[in-house]
């Protein structure tokens, strides 16, 4: 279920390199805002934080025409903002509320806005590319110039529904670009270990152009989802990008009660050192970039405000929108 759009609810802009670093400084700002919500109760089951990979996020979303559309994950927050959802409603959606998203149903892993073509994120590993290869099929079937982004870890190239969406795109040549955001880890298991070939090389292996791309550097990251993206667009069939980058935080916010430990502080200080943020900020006047970190600050309070002031869901409702209704039977079909 998704509720009505806010009115003139549209994409980001991420055109210019201020809106770029607006954007990497809300997503990292949400997810802190999220991380101190978690420990406080208020956002029940916990979150998968996405801190440290806003630039794969930012530089897809920013290479995105309006019509597009995306599938997500269970680390999903830094692609819904980037993509344009209102920081307000997926905060609430994060914390239950009637005010959020998908009213509260859908939490963390399963956000989504259709008005923005974001067809989810989904808790099941590589389970987003199945959708949007059918959402590329659906546009090519159409002739409406569509393109469909899969944003997918390294966990998931050994899933064999992602596998089949190489295949299906590859022989029906559909615009679909599939981006694999390593982070080095699925879970706490080092992708080295884990992966025979490469990323790349599973998107050669089906005739799918394959770029690798540092995933902490937001204007590398557009500009090869921007060739990417054209090539789809332009009848030049699915491509594929592995954004190399890195996650902060922990694979779920549970990791800080167990106490594990399967990095060690220098790996993690080392990319810190190439964190996105700074980079970006570089870019840019220094006062330009403190007055945005303001303006952020100031937007994502007033979006705990909201998200806090909503109002829980009456169980009353709890079995509402489980099945769908109005459907109409294709032609020859039994109703």
């Amino acid at each position: 279920m998704t509720t009505p759009p806010a009115p003139g609810s549209a994409p980001a802009p991420l055109e210019t390199l201020a809106e770029r670093y607006r954007m990497l400084r809300l997503i990292r700002g949400f997810e802190e805002l999220a991380l101190g919500l978690v420990k406080a109760g208020a956002v029940p089951g916990g979150i998968h934080p996405y801190i440290g990979q806003e630039a794969v996020a930012v530089g897809v979303c920013s290479a995105l025409g309006p019509a597009d559309r995306l599938t997500s994950t269970h680390r999903g927050h830094g692609h819904v903002l980037a993509r344009g959802a209102a920081p307000d409603r997926l905060l609430a959606e994060l914390t239950g509320r009637v005010d959020g998203l998908n009213a509260g149903r859908g939490g963390s892993m399963h956000a989504a806005d259709l008005s923005l073509g974001i067809l989810g994120a989904n808790g099941i590993v590589g389970a987003g590319a199945p959708i949007a290869v059918g959402a590329a099929w659906a546009a090519r079937q159409a002739g409406d110039g569509r393109v469909a982004v899969a944003f997918f870890g390294d966990g998931a190239l050994n899933q064999g529904v992602l596998l089949e969406s190489l295949n299906l795109a590859a022989i029906w040549r559909l615009p679909v670009v599939f981006v694999c955001e390593n982070n080095g880890y699925a879970t706490t298991l080092p992708a080295a270990t884990a992966v025979a070939g490469s990323a790349t090389g599973r998107a050669a292996a089906f005739g799918i152009p394959a770029e690798q791309v540092d995933g902490m550097n937001t204007e590398a990251v557009r500009a090869a989802a921007q060739r990417a993206v054209e090539r789809a667009r332009s009848g030049g069939g699915p491509g594929f990008l592995e954004c190399r980058t890195y996650r902060y935080e922990g694979h779920h916010t549970m990791e800080r009660r167990m106490r594990t430990r399967y990095r060690t502080p220098e790996e993690v200080e080392a990319w810190r050192e190439r964190d996105p943020l700074p980079r970006a900020a570089a870019l840019l006047d220094p006062a330009v970039a403190a007055g945005l970190d303001v303006e952020v600050a100031r937007q994502l309070g007033a979006a705990e405000d909201f998200a806090l002031a909503s109002a829980h869901p009456d169980p009353a409702g709890a079995l509402d929108h489980l099945y769908a209704d109005g459907l109409r039977p294709r032609a020859g079909a039994s109703a």
